[in-house]
């Protein structure tokens, strides 16, 4: 029962409609109670009709989000960066998460974009290799395309890989010519066994020269697995493996082919006995020394007359230590393949290197894990990767002089205050990825920006995954670690290299990053200036031929189109840079 507010005026109904509390009045009272209650009950109907009709509005604009914008919230999905939208089309790049890729939660314009814009093939088991669809969460959009003309023979060359590759009836078929050491009847594919020789960096390079020399010949590319391919990379192509076979005839003879073998290109052609051979008894095989130490005749495989006569070889066997992509393109044979291939020169590794080089599980988890726990919370991220050629133990004083000169001159890193503290502190920070044999540049530097505040009150943390002190090229877990590293270099913002070193080369394509570059000090001083921007992020290669194969004499190869320069670490070396007037 509700208690009852008495009061002098609590019977009068004109203070008081209901003095009882119960309801209980007149006639009259009754009626104009009713036609209240109406009025009311009908005011509360259409103000729920307003408020269900608001809600319902905006449940359907929620319901269906922007394309590109929004996840939801309970996928627990992150942004890393967002990728600079065009007017046609806005994509954004997912950062990865602390625990396993949800890929369900992945938005639609990331699904289609695993592929690459169409430079990787659908239909792998993803769970193999995970790296190489899972890549495209780590790195911003790749600002070069691969063309129409690439992507088609990118196609055409798997399909030659399925029907010639190891064990197919072709393959089998073509390996008696080794085995009987005769030239039988033509067969409809042709092969270049590529030797793992040589560090890491090297092998990377040589492996993408290798793969395009054989994309321009319509050879199948097989691979020495040699101590660690196999740990070390996924296959690139679908169905059938590109490693050869470990029963392969010649394969005891790969550590011994040098100048002198018998079957050496530039021996033969010096004995004569290359030239004078009908096509009946053309040898099986031929031995490609394109190591730093090749001579002139071995040059002559980058002449027009020379690789008409080598397409009748079904196996050729290659040897190099060297990026030798640039002196294909002054072969008039491959210049317009090449040109509709790579209408951007610059892009020629950076396309091949992703296309091919996908890690694989045990180095994407090293690769990963690092990543999430030092350099995926930054606002940006820079590389540095250290390569000292002086004899002697380091670290060097002038080395780490040049970094820090290099750094600041070009306002990668902001100045160190060393007078009064700095109150103003910046929100932004910056994660440094240091890579060298040595530890003791990245402790220097560490310490340099962990005693100081920086003049921009600026956070910078440094980070080092390994210093391993030697290069051990045979080591398994050392070159795990190495390939983790320029892999790693590769999804930087920033990236600062040293001169000659293949491992900086790699890092810079792979990522599609135009690099500042270490001048290599001369009598352990620093030079002036201490760094430089590359033209390109293409490699260098380091011994290219000095030769025209027409007018048979010495010439400069740097200077014959001007898509091909000189390099800016190694003034003989030859590289790859966009003609804009071309394009």
């Amino acid at each position: 029962m509700k208690r009852l507010r008495r009061n002098p005026d609590e019977s009068d109904p004109e203070t008081n409609p209901d003095p009882d509390g119960e309801g209980s009045f007149s006639k009259d009272q009754h009626e104009r109670k009713c036609g209240l209650s109406s009025m009311k009950m009908m005011g509360f109907f259409v103000v729920a009709l307003m408020v269900v009709s608001v809600v319902f509005s905006v449940s359907v604009v929620l319901q269906d989000p922007p394309s590109d914008g929004v996840l939801e919230s309970g996928k627990n999905v992150r942004f890393l960066d967002v990728m600079e939208s065009s007017k046609e089309e806005q994509v954004l790049e997912v950062q990865p998460q602390k625990g396993p890729v949800d890929d369900d939660a992945l938005s639609i314009e990331v699904r289609k974009d695993k592929l690459l814009g169409g430079l990787l093939a659908a239909g792998f088991d993803e769970t193999s290799c995970v790296s190489r669809y899972q890549s495209v969460l780590y790195r911003k959009e790749s600002q070069h395309k691969p063309s129409p003309y690439l992507i088609s023979r990118l196609r055409s060359y798997e399909a030659l890989h399925k029907r010639c590759g190891p064990y197919t009836e072709s393959y089998n078929k073509t390996l008696e010519k080794l085995k009987t050491g005769h030239h039988l009847e033509s067969t409809d594919c042709n092969y270049l066994v590529w030797i793992s020789f040589s560090g890491l960096g090297n092998r990377i390079l040589t492996l993408a020269s290798a793969f395009l020399y054989a994309l321009l010949t319509n050879r199948v590319l097989l691979v020495d697995p040699g101590t660690d391919m196999v740990d070390l990379f996924c296959e690139p192509f679908p169905e059938v493996s590109w490693f050869l076979p470990l029963d392969f005839p010649l394969k005891n003879q790969f550590s011994s082919f040098d100048q002198k073998s018998p079957h050496c290109y530039g021996r033969m052609l010096k004995n004569n006995s290359f030239a004078n051979s009908s096509k009946s008894i053309l040898a099986p095989f031929v031995y490609l020394h394109l190591v730093h130490n090749y001579d002139d005749q071995d040059k002559l495989f980058f002449c027009d007359e020379d690789q008409t006569s080598l397409q009748e070889v079904p196996w050729l066997i290659m040897k190099t230590d060297n990026y030798f992509v640039p002196s294909l393109f002054l072969i008039p044979t491959f210049e317009q393949q090449l040109s509709n291939l790579f209408p951007r020169k610059e892009a020629v590794f950076h396309l091949l290197g992703r296309y091919i080089f996908h890690p694989t599980n045990p180095v994407w988890g090293l690769i990963t894990r690092y990543y999430q726990a030092y350099l995926a919370k930054a606002d940006e991220r820079i590389g540095i990767q250290i390569r000292v050629f002086d004899t002697g133990t380091g670290p060097f004083q002038h080395v780490l002089d040049q970094i820090i000169a290099c750094t600041l001159k070009e306002n990668l890193l902001p100045d160190i205050s060393t007078e009064k503290p700095i109150i103003n502190q910046s929100q932004k920070s910056k994660a440094v990825l240091v890579t060298s044999l040595s530890g003791g540049y990245f402790e220097r530097l560490r310490d340099m920006y962990w005693e100081h505040p920086t003049v921009t009150g600026e956070v910078i943390g440094f980070y080092q995954p390994s210093h391993e002190e030697y290069q051990q090229t045979e080591k398994q877990f050392h070159n795990r670690k190495a390939w983790a590293e320029m892999y790693l270099l590769s999804l930087t913002d920033v990236l600062i290299t040293s001169s000659w070193s293949t491992f900086g080369y790699v890092a810079q394509s792979l990522g599609g990053l135009k690099p500042w570059i270490l001048y290599k000090p001369e009598n352990q001083t620093a030079p002036d200036p201490p760094c430089g921007r590359v033209m390109s992020m293409e490699p260098c290669f380091h011994a290219p031929p000095f030769y025209d194969c027409k007018a048979k004499r010495g010439i400069d190869t740097g200077a014959v189109v001007p898509h091909v320069r000189h390099c800016e670490d190694m003034s003989w070396g030859l590289k790859l840079v966009d003609n804009e007037s071309e394009l």
